[in-house]
Order: structure tokens, then sequence, then C-alpha cells
């Protein structure tokens, strides 16, 4: 955007970077070819540089595009006097105080331009710096304070009343000169009337000789300013013609659009401060209204937007949420906004999108979005919101998929096969079971018979326990498991879940059948009766306990 280009260009300037200003400023006019004050400020940028040829062509376009404002008089007299066309300059002006008679910048202008004519055609008088007519008193003109303050090298010094009374003392009487040539600041002064960098010769310089080409600073030998008498310096300095008065680099100027958009943006913040304490009083309706109006002023910052949808969240409007935070997220890419605010729109279309979520399919929107925004800004918030939805559909597609009627003809169907040892098969029907009605625990003692006879002891033991869990007095459930420990010849175990299931069915066979034959397998045990592989097993069996574990961690046993 224009006025984008145009912000980098004159912070650019402000930072002293012409070059970088000069691109910034032709980039707008690329994008504005008829904005005069772009070539108004690119004439400035021109002339910092002293490419008064360039700064020349930028001003006559400001005057071509606007005739009637002074400022494009100003520049273009500038670039006349940078060229020595001190006729051209002077008419520039006065066209320019025709449009604006009261108008400062161009009768200081004109009056330097007149002041300066004179001095360009006469005679350059007296050789040495320090005798007769000083060849330095055409520097310390009427402009000197301008050039003086536009310099970031000397602007300090202007707070330090001994220099204004040092550089007063240079203008009434330029012969007095010597008296202050042993001053620092006072080299500083003349180097920046003079153009030139009296502090330090710089290798990479390239200077202009007197045939017209170029020659290297670095092809003659360097001489820094503390190794050479102050006297040798200013000679040098003098003998070099004394640039006239240059035009000074002005601050960048602000058309009254820009005005008003800084006046907009201004009551918008206004209005958003509004909006954010109604709605901490939840007072909702006119949270919204002071948005809006925010909105309305500035277009441009999407967190007016955001912040209205939020309101309309809390307020269960949800289709006005939804629609304001899809136009913040055009709005934000379009303008390169914070990946961050665009994150947080779309989190808030989420969280709209599963508050309306009837069904499981619902909440497939409200995932996406909320994928979406972590790709954007992986915020902690939205992550937790993802979660939550993931899981609130799992929970509704289980209540959507749920049939009792269902899940009891395929238990049939698994029975069958199961009695036809199609272990497989009855595994898969009894699985269709448990989603249709995954609170019947006859399901998961089926589904564990299965995994028994199939070798799949530890799915076969997580059935027998979600078959206990469900229904604690269900004696099946402990037989189930105690047949799956003690086939894991984890007899101890085994024996302890019979005996539980006992205490609900006291004359169960199965459970007692159970018992005996752990007991049985102890006493084994006990006795040593028992192969070398069954007590390798048994032993690695124990290791892994994760309360013989403990036990061993324990620094009092390690000890021992």
């Amino acid at each position: 955007m224009a006025d984008e280009a145009k912000a980098k260009g004159n912070a650019a300037f402000s930072a002293g970077k012409f070059e970088d200003a000069i691109k910034h400023f032709g980039d707008a006019i690329a994008l504005a070819p008829d904005n005069h004050v772009l070539y108004s400020n690119r004439s400035a940028a021109y002339a910092s540089l002293h490419k008064y040829q360039d700064a020349l062509r930028d001003a006559k376009k400001t005057v071509e595009l606007k005739p009637q404002w002074p400022k494009g008089y100003s520049r273009l007299g500038a670039a006349y006097v940078g060229l020595r066309d001190y006729d051209e300059a002077i008419s520039a002006y006065k066209k320019g105080l025709q449009t604006d008679p009261n108008n400062d910048g161009l009768k200081s202008g004109l009056a330097d331009a007149e002041a300066a004519k004179p001095r360009a055609r006469a005679p350059p008088s007296g050789d040495s710096p320090m005798g007769g007519s000083s060849p330095f008193g055409n520097m310390f003109g009427p402009d000197v304070w301008v050039k003086l303050q536009g310099d970031p090298r000397t602007r300090p010094y202007l707070q330090q009343p001994d220099f204004v009374a040092m550089i007063n003392d240079a203008q009434k009487n330029p012969n007095n000169l010597s008296r202050y040539i042993n001053d620092p600041r006072m080299m500083q002064v003349i180097g920046v009337l003079l153009g030139v960098n009296l502090q330090t010769a710089d290798p990479g310089t390239e200077f202009e000789g007197e045939d017209g080409h170029d020659t290297e600073a670095s092809s003659a030998p360097e001489i820094r300013m503390d190794e050479r008498p102050r006297s040798a310096t200013l000679t040098q300095a003098a003998s070099a013609t004394a640039p006239e008065p240059e035009p000074e680099s002005e601050p960048m100027e602000v058309n009254d659009g820009e005005k008003e958009k800084k006046m907009r943006k201004t009551e918008a913040v206004k209005e958003k401060e509004c909006g954010n304490a109604e709605y901490k009083k939840k007072n909702f309706e006119a949270a919204v209204s002071h948005y809006s109006k925010a909105i309305e002023l500035d277009g441009e910052d999407i967190s007016f937007i955001t912040n209205r949808a939020a309101v309309y969240l809390e307020m269960g409007k949800y289709e006005e949420c939804i629609a304001d935070c899809e136009l913040a997220v055009e709005t934000g890419r379009s303008l390169h906004a914070d990946y961050k605010l665009i994150a947080k729109a779309l989190t808030r279309k989420g969280t709209a999108l599963a508050k309306m979520a009837k069904t499981s399919k619902d909440y497939d929107a409200a995932i996406e979005v909320f994928n979406k925004a972590l790709t954007e800004h992986r915020n902690p918030d939205t992550l937790k919101k993802l979660n939550e939805a993931e899981r609130t559909k799992k929970e509704l597609e289980q209540q959507e998929y749920y049939d009792p009627a269902m899940a009891d003809q395929e238990r049939e169907k698994g029975n069958e096969y199961f009695k036809k040892d199609q272990y497989p098969e009855a595994v898969k029907h009894y699985t269709e079971a448990i989603k249709r009605n995954p609170s019947d625990a006859k399901v998961y003692s089926n589904r564990a018979a299965c995994y028994t006879k199939l070798g799949a002891l530890p799915e076969g033991l997580k059935d027998a326990n979600k078959c206990i869990e469900l229904d604690e007095k269900f004696v099946k459930g402990y037989s189930r498991k105690g047949a799956i420990q003690f086939f894991m010849k984890e007899y101890d175990k085994a024996l302890q879940t019979y005996q539980l299931g006992l205490k609900h069915n006291e004359g169960n066979q199965e459970l007692m059948d159970g018992v005996r034959r752990c007991v049985d397998q102890i006493n084994k045990m006990n006795r040593g009766d028992i192969s070398a592989d069954d007590l390798k097993e048994k032993q690695a069996r124990a290791m892994s306990d994760p309360e013989i574990q403990g036990i061993l961690s324990d620094p009092v046993m390690r000890q021992v």
C-alpha cells in the first residue's frame, strides 16, 4: 500500500537513511503516481544526498500536480539553489509567495538565494585563513543556524551558550575565527558548512578530479586530523570552493487525509476502551455499540472486530460471532496482521461452532477451525478447546450409536460363533455389541472368554476388569479374570480373584474349582515340585511386579 511505503520512507528519512527513503518513496509513487506529497518528499531526500537534478525533477512534478501548494515551490527553489541557479531559485520562491505570502519557509529561502547570488559572482579574496579578509566569511551567512540544526553532529552544540556566542562572534567578524581554531566544535562546524568531513579521511570516498574523471581518495596518502596542524587543515579546507547554501532537510509533510486518518484512529481506540469497560460490566449491548463505532472509524484494526465477536459469543449470538471472526481473519490476512490475532479470531469462531453443535458431525467444523488456529499460533487455550471438542464428539458418537436391541442381536451372533469355535468372528460381533451398548457387562465377559481362547491374555484381562467394574456382583466376571490370571501363572492373584467372587456367590462351583486349582499349584511351588522353566518364569514375573520393584528400590533394602 502507498501509505505503508510512504511511512517507511518517512522513517528512513528521519533516521538519515536517504537512499532507503528514496526507494520507499519510489515504491509509494508507483502505487499512487498522482500524490504530490510523495514527489515532494523524494525531492527532499535527493537534495539531502546532493542529487539536485533528481531533486529538481521531483520538485517540478510536485508543482505540476498541485500548483497552489507552497511547499512545492520551496522544494523547487531548494533544488535550484543546490544547482547554483540562483535566478531560477529566486523566481521559484517568489511564485510560491504569490500562493502564500506569509510562508516563512519561502521567505527564508528567498532571502538566502538573494544573499548567495552576489557571493557566487564575487572573486575569492585572500589565501590565508588567518590574514586579511577571511575566506570563511561566506560560510557564516544567515542560513548557518539552519545547517547546524539540520546536522546531527552539530545539533547538540546549539544547547551550549558558549558555542552560540562563538558562532555569533564569527558571524559578526569572520576574522575572529582564529580565536576558536583549537576548539574541536568549530572544526566540526567548518566541516558541516563546507559539506566535507574534517575528522577522518574515508578511503572509500570518491572525489571528482580537475579533468572530470573520478579519482579514489585512497590513491593519495591518508593523513589523519590528529597527525597534522590545524592551520594546515584550515588552509586545505579554504582552498576548496565554499559551497553555497544548500536546501535543509525538512520534515515530511502530512497531508489532510493522513491527519484525518490519525484522528479517526485515536477516536477508534477511545471507543474500544469504552467497549472494554462496558464488557466488564456485562453491558453487552453497549459494548457492541462502542466496538461497532471503533470498526467504522478504523476498519484496519482487527482487534476491534474480535472484541465484538467475543461480546456476541457471550450473548449467544453465534452466527454474528462467526461472521465477525471471518471478517477479522480476512482483514488480518490482507493487512499482514499479527498471526496471534488471526489465531485468536479462528479460536473464537471454533468456540462458537462448538456451542452451536448438536450432533457429532457438527463438531467436525469446530475441530477443523481449531486446527487452523493452531497452525497460526500454538496456544494452550486453543489446544484445550480442541481436545474438549474431540472428546465431546466421541461421546456423542457413542450416544448416537447406542442401541440395546441391536447390541443384543450382535451378542447372540457372537455366541453362535463362539460355540462353533470361530473366535475371531465372535470377537468381531462382541465388539459391535459393545459399541451399541457399552454398559453391558455380559458382552465384556464373553469377549474376555474369546481372547482367552485366542491366547490374547492381556486383552482378555482388560475385558474381565471392565466387566467387574460395570457389575461387581456378576460372578462370571471374576471367573473370567481368575482363569486368565491362572493361565498367566499368577496363582496368588487368581486365588484372590476367585475368593472375591465367592463373597458375592458363596456356592458358585466354578469359582470353588478355581480356588482348588490355585491352592494345588501354590502347594506344589512351596514343596519345590516345579520345573526349572516354570521357576525361571515365576522369578521373572516376580521381579517385574511393581510392588517388588518398589521394595527393591528402597535405599535400605538396596543396602541390605
